[in-house]
């Protein structure tokens, strides 16, 4: 039997949440090794690009989180065969990760560079990306981004569109989904139902 190891942070979000939301959906067991900030700084040296998440495939580690969304989403049916459907699916993935490339930016800046580099994240990149995805849940018929069902793109969406109401990012409004993007907000909200993913988290502590 192959054995599957994810490292990433000790959080339920981020690159990494879609794939261990995949490979539950797809009945597969793997180790959900999460980690601390800390234990990252120790072992970043020993990833191939200093990053995480990671996954060991019996041992062989692979790196870039949409690959693996893929990866993991094709055994779990939740990766378009239409190749289509896949580009659809593939453009949100890009999508959310230029996005995240901009909010990972503004991390560990001091707080009154935070506050200028948030804001300005806030009136420019994160608003034209959150309009942008709306307009591509519209293409693929308003429920879904690609395929007409739940794929890896829904997910990632959904995990990213969560963090940007829980909070956590200073200087971020709350409610900048609701405000930017509706239907993106519904779709998180859809998503969160999704059975799938209600039984995911029914596992977690």
């Amino acid at each position: 039997m192959t054995r599957y190891k994810l490292t990433y942070f000790d959080i339920d979000g981020g690159r990494a949440e879609p794939i261990r939301i995949a490979f539950h959906a797809a009945g597969i067991d793997f180790e959900d090794n999460r980690i601390s900030f800390a234990e990252f700084g120790e072992m970043r040296s020993t990833t191939r690009f200093n990053s995480v998440p990671v996954l060991e495939i019996d041992g062989a580690q692979v790196t870039q989180s949409n690959a693996m969304s893929r990866y993991v989403g094709k055994m779990a049916g939740l990766y378009p065969v239409d190749d289509l459907q896949a580009l659809y699916c593939d453009e949100v993935l890009g999508a959310l990760e230029d996005l995240s490339n901009r909010i990972v930016r503004t991390f560990g800046l001091p707080e009154d560079e935070l506050k200028a580099a948030r804001e300005e994240l806030v009136d420019g990149w994160l608003t034209t990306f959150l309009r942008g995805l709306d307009q591509l849940l519209i293409r693929g018929g308003g429920e879904y981004f690609a395929n007409n069902q739940l794929t890896v793109a829904d997910l990632r969406a959904f995990v990213q569109s969560r963090s940007l109401g829980s909070g956590i990012l200073d200087y971020v409004p709350k409610d900048i989904v609701q405000q930017v993007a509706p239907g993106l907000f519904q779709h998180q909200e859809r998503i969160s139902a999704d059975p799938l993913v209600v039984a995911y988290y029914a596992t977690r502590p």
